[in-house]
């Protein structure tokens, strides 16, 4: 029986991350949460009301998930590696908004066939 691998640092977690996106809808809804992650942050931040940041799990996560289940149809990493998996989505948002994520990902392909 083969043991499923278990990432210790960031760095080699975040090409494993990036496999479990290859769909673009995915992506796109990861995006989109965490666009509102950032914009309900900013407005609580703004308001001055600490209510608001009750929605930052919904809004992150809600759309996240819907990703994997409507689009992927994997399990979230977030599951098993929470503090990796949220990490690694502001990193994917990072490499979305600079164009880089597409490149990454293809690397990150080939980085997992490697190690396999």
């Amino acid at each position: 029986m083969a043991t499923e691998k278990r990432y210790k640092t960031l760095k080699e977690f975040y090409p494993y991350y990036l496999t479990e996106h290859q769909d673009p809808e995915c992506r796109r809804m990861h995006f989109i949460g965490t666009s509102l992650f950032f914009g309900v942050l900013i407005l609580a931040i703004v308001l001055g009301n600490g209510w608001l940041l009750l929605l930052l799990p919904v809004v992150g996560y809600g759309f996240a998930w819907y990703g994997h289940f409507r689009y992927e149809k994997n399990k979230p990493a977030t599951f098993q590696y929470p503090l990796f998996s949220l990490a690694s989505d502001f990193i994917m948002y990072y490499d979305t908004l600079t164009g880089q994520v597409e490149r990454k990902l293809e690397s990150a392909k080939m980085t997992i066939q490697q190690q396999g």
